[in-house]
């Protein structure tokens, strides 16, 4: 199932490759606006039709007449529109291949453009399509700069490119960016079309060919960019993972405009599975809202190659701080990558495991991040020197010495990260039936769970990533994390066959009854340990039931899921009763509370009214107001990868329960 047609979308997804090539349409007919970047900085695609000597626009801003658009559709790969008008029907077709089993696949960085026209009205027509995009793929900010280009003659196809005459790759890193670097490539098939440059550089274009149109003829391009270099992964400079073995950026062009009909034809499966399962799971709404989702949550990666050819998935913290490999963005997003390839998962885990060995990282508990995009060189986070905050490029940080004192103690998440990454720790192995990858790592994993027994019950005074609304001693929820952290150890150790898994899991337990005890409010659990008032969204107890871990009773689960329903707004149910606005994600993992699509639709439902009434036409928000459909910063995250968790509660329920020695 799509999205339905005419459905409102508060941004639409177009090209979605990763942080840097990624194209929004933020409006609701593609013609009313320019596409943006995710961050909101105007990447203009223009599209013009030649019907019969007649020009029509249906793409992006000019004086030119409309070709009126009668349709939009979204699926998990793909966003479709329908144009009428002048005797033909038009279908665009915008498709990011973002196939999670096929590295080699949707790590490459080009995305096609597909058009469809259908006569009308039994006449025979002259039809061109001619695409543009403005140099602003290439560069950061207004400023006009000179630039380079040209055209190849590849195999099977023909190819425009373009960028700055200056090149610096990597030379800047931050939240709000885009690149300022690489190369801009467009490709038609031979036979279909031409490309076609304006201006110094500043337009290139495709020019889709459509001689004595009768009937329904088919045809695309390609629109691909070449980074040069990807990331700087501690101290070496990578390549995304789709140019190991030489490969460069014209063989992936001329490999995917060969291959793009078997691409396409796999896409259009995996669309019809993921909504047939979604519809199984949460309902139409649900499919909706996981159509939307996956594209964003795939594409705020970078995925590499370390030095080992072991996969590095690299998420970049999108409107919130632009840290790259940051914990407690990993953890919210897992479960779309559980499901589909958990080598992700454990490409997001390398990063924080390499750098928690480092002799600057002298702490009991794990770090935050691995850098700040597109720089993996060091935890940025809670840096202690005002003078390491504000830099355009952090310094080497994973080359200090232990005497650095970089970091402020007061600044850092300690349970927050030590539950998250045992816990996907816990997941990989869950999800593969061993624990091989997590054996090398069991000796930061016993420093984590140790700190996590030590502090992790009442936790005091605390960072954690539910500081919406200010910050929170005695967090039950964090506590909550911290007990399935320690669960999250027992299920690793039970599957290297270690016997004192039956410890560590009696030791979870004991915390749990302990946490009931404390956090019970005739009804719901609290938010605090040590006010009787308030409340909060506990989703950290989802793993509880994927694990069947048996900590808690069905009861709690039940009469949570029962107080979340009482307490939802238009748009949702709040993340805790100090404010009315909530995370998407975590919902969705409340939701998955409920084994069944009746009780799951109930908090599902006021999120598609959420997509559907939002003011801000800005990429799927995670954080937004319950009451005003009004977001809050946030734009663009991978976080809703979390919200795939009641199709891998599904999933997981049917599997053998993980025995513990």
């Amino acid at each position: 199932m799509n999205t339905p047609v005419n459905a409102r979308i508060p941004s639409v997804p177009l090209i979605t490759c990763d942080p840097y090539f990624s194209v929004w349409s933020p409006v609701d007919r593609l013609y009313d606006g320019n596409t943006v970047h995710w961050t909101g900085q105007v990447q203009r695609i223009s599209g013009i039709a030649r019907i019969d000597g007649k020009i029509f626009r249906f793409m992006g801003l000019g004086s030119e007449p409309i070709l009126p658009q009668t349709s939009l559709e979204i699926s998990a790969t793909s966003s479709r529109y329908a144009f009428a008008g002048a005797g033909i029907i038009l279908k665009l077709e915008f498709l990011s291949p973002l196939l999670l089993d096929e590295p080699d696949l949707f790590s490459r960085p080009l995305s096609y453009i597909g058009a469809r026209l259908i006569t009308t009205d039994g006449k025979t027509h002259e039809v061109e399509l001619h695409f543009s995009f403005s140099a602003a793929f290439c560069k950061y900010g207004d400023a006009p700069v000179p630039l380079v280009w040209g055209t190849h003659e590849l195999d099977g196809c023909q190819a425009v490119w373009t960028g700055k005459r200056n090149q610096g790759p990597l030379c800047h890193s931050g939240d709000d960016v885009t690149i300022d670097w690489g190369y801009l490539y467009l490709a038609v098939s031979q036979g279909l079309g031409r490309v076609f440059m304006t201006g110094e550089g500043e337009n290139p274009g495709v020019t889709l060919l459509f001689p004595k149109l009768e009937g329904v003829k088919d045809s695309f391009f390609a629109a691909a960019y070449d980074d040069v270099v990807s990331i700087n992964y501690f101290g070496e400079f990578c390549r995304g993972y789709w140019a190991r073995n030489g490969k460069t950026i014209l063989h992936v062009i001329e490999e995917g405009i060969r291959e793009y009909p078997a691409i396409r034809e796999r896409c259009v499966a995996f669309d019809r599975e993921l909504a047939a399962r979604a519809e199984s799971a949460g309902g139409s709404a649900y499919a909706a809202i996981l159509n939307i989702a996956y594209r964003q949550a795939v594409a705020a990666h970078k995925l590499i190659a370390d030095e080992h050819g072991d996969l590095v998935f690299i998420s970049k913290e999108c409107f919130s701080n632009g840290c790259a490999a940051t914990v407690d963005v990993s953890y919210p997003s897992v479960p779309l990558f559980l499901l589909y390839n958990p080598e992700l998962v454990k490409g997001m885990l390398r990063p924080i495991l390499r750098f928690a060995r480092q002799p600057v990282w002298t702490y009991a508990f794990a770090p935050h991040d691995a850098g700040r995009y597109p720089h993996l060189t060091g935890q940025v986070y809670g840096l202690s020197k005002e003078r390491m905050r504000n830099t355009e490029i952090y310094p080497p940080y994973y080359a200090f010495p232990a005497n650095a004192e970089l970091y402020d103690i007061r600044a850092q998440m300690p349970v927050e990260e030590c539950g998250n990454m045992l816990i996907m720790m816990a997941a990989v192995a869950r999800s593969e039936k061993n624990a091989d990858f997590s054996k090398p790592h069991l000796d930061l994993a016993k420093k984590w769970v140790r700190y996590l027994i030590e502090y992790g019950a009442d936790p005091g005074e605390q960072l954690c990533t539910d500081d919406f609304a200010g910050h929170l001693a005695h967090n039950c929820n964090l506590a909550a994390k911290a007990i399935i952290g320690v669960e999250a150890y027992a299920v690793v150790l039970g599957m290297t066959g270690d016997r004192k898994a039956g410890e560590y899991h009696a030791k979870a337990k004991t915390m749990a009854t302990a946490w009931l005890a404390n956090a019970d409010r005739n009804g719901h659990t609290a938010l605090v340990f040590d006010k009787q008032e308030g409340w909060s969204l506990k989703y950290n107890l989802v793993w509880d039931l994927l694990f069947k871990s048996e900590l808690f009773s069905p009861r709690l689960f039940a009469s949570e899921l029962a107080w979340y329903t009482e307490h939802l707004y238009a748009y949702g149910v709040p993340l805790d009763s100090r404010r009315e606005y909530t995370k998407s994600d975590w919902i969705l993992w409340a939701a998955a509370f409920s084994p069944d699509k009746a009780g799951r639709e109930t908090l599902i439902k006021p999120m598609a009214a959420f997509l559907e009434h939002t003011p801000d036409r800005v990429p799927f928000a995670d954080w937004y107001d319950t009451v005003s459909a009004k977001h809050y910063a946030f734009q663009n995250r991978t976080v809703q990868g979390g919200l795939f968790m009641p199709l891998l509660a599904d999933k997981w329920g049917s599997l053998v329960q993980t025995v513990i020695p």
